[in-house]
């Protein structure tokens, strides 16, 4: 029996709006130790700027993540000034 290589990944372009936010929510991994966190976070955010989601401070209450060194607001309140350059 064999195993088949992984799939492949296509990348966002840097320009992308997802490339942005992701690079942005990674930017904070000092403070979210967790990959997985990280990612769920960051598509949330996404889908806020989309008009789809919940801002930054219920996003990062209902991820449940898992901090370091500061809290679900201060976070939350760093996200927002963020995001709001992204926009």
């Amino acid at each position: 029996m064999t195993t088949l290589p992984p799939p492949k990944t296509k990348e966002f372009p840097q320009d992308s709006l997802e490339k942005k936010v992701y690079n942005l929510v990674e930017s904070f991994k000092d403070y979210i130790p967790i990959t997985n966190d990280r990612y769920r976070l960051a598509f949330s955010l996404f889908k806020y700027l989309k008009g789809e989601g919940d801002e930054p401070l219920i996003a990062v209450k209902s991820n449940k993540l898992k901090l370091v060194n500061i809290s679900e607001t201060e976070l939350a309140i760093k996200l927002a000034e963020e995001l709001n350059k992204l926009k």
